[in-house]
């Protein structure tokens, strides 16, 4: 049993880490916290929800859609939304990016009603592995080696491409990086999409194993915070480290303690980790 809730925790852990990556590059680059984070999940989750109940599209072929989708969307939330805050209170972009987060969710409250709706039928949906007694639902599975390959290939780009280090050139300094040819405002455009379409992966997969309703972002985005948090502002293996730990916490605490209990021993750990390390794990 422990070995179970031990993997079920690892796999829960990944897929936080694939919500969290995005919203790291984004907070660690250009210092902005993007409230929104958890409705541009709950996005892609309706976008891959009525690609595989319209068309009959599987989750696995529409994250490639949710996942382009979601770069455009946070490319033109940067555009319309956040250039307009650089330079001034960072108070602006929170409040900015928290009244997009109430208009994303009242507009698909207003559209598709408050219902949970699931995919019943896709490839993944029901499917198990058994090792050794221990059972891996597949869906949740599959998810989790996505969000692995998805954040090594994002820490790839970042410390090991000419384009990562003018990503982390900006972060330290944006002046200097301006002075040295590199187009600043682009690289704003391109962490903005790239942290939705981070996102745009996660919530492709989840309509195969967890209903979609207009609320669904909103727990995912409190612990992509908190994965940020804890693991240290910008730094990706510090966000994966701190998801695969509270993904542990909840697994562990729900079962042994109780369900209702999981999420009070998740940020009674973040609380207690930002008071001896306020930086968080990796921070600087």
């Amino acid at each position: 049993m422990l070995i179970q809730l031990i993997l079920d925790g690892l796999v829960n852990g990944m897929l936080y880490a694939l919500v969290a990556v995005g919203l790291s590059l984004i907070w660690g680059v250009m210092d902005v916290i993007n409230f929104a984070h958890g409705e541009f999940l709950m996005v892609a989750m309706y976008l891959s929800y009525w690609l595989g109940f319209l068309l009959n599209v599987d989750p696995l072929l529409s994250l490639v859609a949710s996942g382009a989708f979601l770069f455009i969307v946070g490319a033109l939330t940067y555009k319309l939304i956040i250039s307009h805050t650089i330079g001034k209170s960072a108070m602006s972009a929170l409040l900015a990016t928290f009244g997009l987060s109430m208009v994303l969710k009242n507009v698909c409250l207003n559209r598709f009603s408050p219902n949970f709706r699931l995919l019943s039928d896709s490839w993944l949906t029901g499917k198990t592995m058994n090792l050794g007694g221990v059972l891996l639902p597949v869906p949740q599975l599959v998810t989790g080696i996505f969000a692995l390959v998805v954040v090594a290939v994002v820490y790839v780009m970042v410390h090991r491409t000419r384009l990562g280090w003018a990503i982390q050139a900006t972060a330290m300094d944006k002046e200097a990086a301006e002075l040295m040819g590199i187009n600043t405002e682009g690289i704003y455009v391109l962490v903005f999409g790239l942290g939705g379409a981070c996102v745009g992966v996660a919530g492709g997969l989840m309509p195969s194993y967890m209903a979609v309703h207009p609320e669904v972002g909103t727990l995912f985005g409190l612990l992509a915070f908190v994965c940020v948090a804890m693991g240290g502002f910008g730094s990706i293996p510090g966000a994966l480290l701190a998801a695969l730990l509270i993904g542990l916490v909840e697994s562990l605490c729900g079962f042994y303690i109780a369900p209702v209990f999981k999420y009070v021993a998740v940020f009674g750990l973040y609380l207690v980790v930002v008071m001896f390390r306020p930086k968080g794990f990796f921070g600087w």
